[in-house]
């Protein structure tokens, strides 16, 4: 059978590329790795990993395995700290997955009066845009999904926490900026500006341009809203992002907003957990204060 320690050995093995590494970081033998793994191949007839030099390569069923390790042993590791958390009193850990980049100056409004009202509560943030907040969700590796864009499942709730408005910033004096009413055609020209994620979930592509077949004439990704209110500031592109973080950020002053269509796009803030968790009482404490704060940050 497939147990917890063959899979530690192929994370361990694919991280570091080498058994004496692997075996070291796991307190292992080389010797002892290396039988345990010969017998799992004997046990299922395959070859978990191949030798290229002093490097180690995955086999497409080591590769298998390690997609199977990265998705169980966090869920493992998590419920040991969760076990000895509740062993000693401190409560539990709320783990969170963010899938809203511009979400983070929210998020710290929440957590100052959270960590105060729950002590005995440890906080993990995540970039949950980064491995897929959904599956993190149901897979029990985060509690709660901070999401625009929540993706009904059974057995999860999303609670809505705020309201705005997606706009397209530019910059002073560009042609656009004596309009208030952006068209998609308005955009063929221009080079649009965004979060790194993929067009097929960003609003701006999927509500707005591809409906009416326009396309941008270079589309760019930046990691920091920071650093995009700045190159939109000095004309280096458009971008469209909510009209709250306009009023917030310090490079936002200046910009001028443009509705996207006559009707704009309305979005939403949402806070996904699991049903299971509903009743959580540190789960619950942070929704409580999460949705009474209830406006966009102004």
């Amino acid at each position: 059978m497939i147990d917890l320690q063959h899979l530690a050995i192929i994370r361990e093995v694919h991280r570091s590329g080498r058994l004496t590494t692997a075996a070291e970081r796991l307190c292992l033998s080389q010797s002892a790795v290396s039988h345990a793994m010969r017998r799992f191949e004997q046990r299922f007839g395959v070859t978990v990993w191949q030798r290229e030099g002093r490097s180690i390569r995955l086999t497409r069923a080591g590769s298998y395995l390690l997609a199977l390790a990265e998705r169980i042993l966090p869920q493992i590791e998590h419920a040991e700290i969760a076990l000895e958390d509740f062993s000693s009193g401190r409560g539990g850990v709320l783990r969170i997955g963010m899938e809203c980049h511009p979400c983070h100056q929210w998020l710290m409004r929440v957590v100052n009066p959270y960590l105060k009202d729950w002590p005995a509560v440890d906080l993990d943030v995540t970039s949950a845009f980064r491995f897929g907040g959904l599956g993190a969700l149901l897979g029990h590796e985060i509690d709660l999904l901070i999401t625009p864009d929540p993706i009904e499942r059974p057995g999860l709730t999303y609670l809505p926490v705020f309201d705005y408005e997606m706009v397209l910033a530019v910059a002073p004096g560009h042609p656009l900026s004596d309009k208030d009413v952006a068209a998609p055609s308005d955009l063929n020209g221009e080079t649009l500006i965004t979060y790194p994620v993929t067009p097929e979930r960003l609003d701006i592509f999927t509500r707005f341009l591809v409906p009416a077949g326009c396309l941008p004439r270079r589309h760019r990704t930046v990691e920091t809203t920071e650093l995009m209110l700045q190159m939109v500031a000095t004309g280096r592109g458009v971008s469209a992002i909510p009209d709250w973080l306009i009023r917030e950020m310090p490079w936002g002053e200046g910009l001028h907003t443009l509705r996207l269509g006559p009707e704009g796009i309305d979005k939403s803030i949402h806070i996904g957990l699991r049903d299971e968790d509903l009743e959580t009482r540190y789960i619950q404490g942070f929704v409580d204060i999460a949705r009474r704060t209830t406006n966009a940050p102004r």
